[in-house]
């Protein structure tokens, strides 16, 4: 992606609408990996979509072509007010500090990936830090956090510790709990609210495409609760 479509992409939330994107970024499933426990463990890659400079995705989940939106939203009368705060991830951050290592939660963005539980959940390996082997089971989990709820930071720098990633869109899929996951904003998508508020950038972002998130812009996990999936 050349340096102009990286400043251009973005998406715009349309009131009660879809999510348009512009920018032409990068659409694939990405799909959760589980172990033999069916703990999430893995990311792996699914269908790749067709570039295109500019596109809808469903944001009421009733499109007849999901991901894409097909104009249902109007019959259907959605409701896509966001309700989301728009504070700043730290501002609404809890802090866990460990030994050589801290962890930062923001509960009401969790997306349910599930990655945070192996190996007795990133709120314990948090202190456990000054062990190499917790560190890495601690900062792999919580970078495949692809919501953002949970990000690892290195006490002595004091900076975050981040996937690298260009600017693309994942559409999450959940074989373990049979339904369709959220919109997985990833390398820094700018979003913009219906009224043309500018969300925090970040590296890591869900969106609802369920329609029934209660923390809309973003995913909330309503999505396994209700069994949503894009091939109905």
């Amino acid at each position: 992606m050349n340096q102009q479509n990286t400043i251009d992409v973005k998406i715009q939330i349309s009131e009660n609408g879809p999510y348009i994107v512009s920018g032409d970024v990068p659409l694939s499933k990405k799909i959760i990996g589980t172990n033999k426990d069916d703990e999430s463990v893995k990311w792996t890659q699914g269908q790749k979509y067709p570039s295109q400079g500019q596109y809808a995705l469903c944001r009421c989940g009733r499109s007849g072509n999901k991901p894409f939106c097909d104009g249902t939203h109007m019959k259907t009368g959605f409701d896509g007010t966001e309700t989301a705060s728009r504070q700043p991830y730290l501002e609404q951050a809890k802090v866990v500090r460990g030994p050589t290592m801290s962890l930062t939660d923001v509960e009401n963005l969790c997306a349910f990936a599930r990655f945070c539980d192996p190996f007795g959940q990133v709120w314990n390996l948090v202190s456990e830090t000054d062990n190499p082997s917790a560190t890495k089971h601690f900062v792999s989990q919580t970078c495949d956090c692809p919501s953002g709820r949970l990000v690892a930071w290195d006490n002595e720098t004091g900076k975050p510790i981040e996937p690298k990633y260009e600017p693309s869109i994942g559409l999450i899929e959940d074989p373990v709990k049979g339904c369709s996951g959220p919109i997985w904003l990833r390398g820094g998508v700018q979003l913009i609210g219906a009224d043309g508020f500018e969300y925090e950038v970040r590296n890591r972002v869900t969106l609802c495409r369920c329609g029934a998130s209660r923390n809309k812009p973003f995913c909330d996990g309503t999505h396994a609760s209700i069994g949503f999936s894009d091939e109905s």
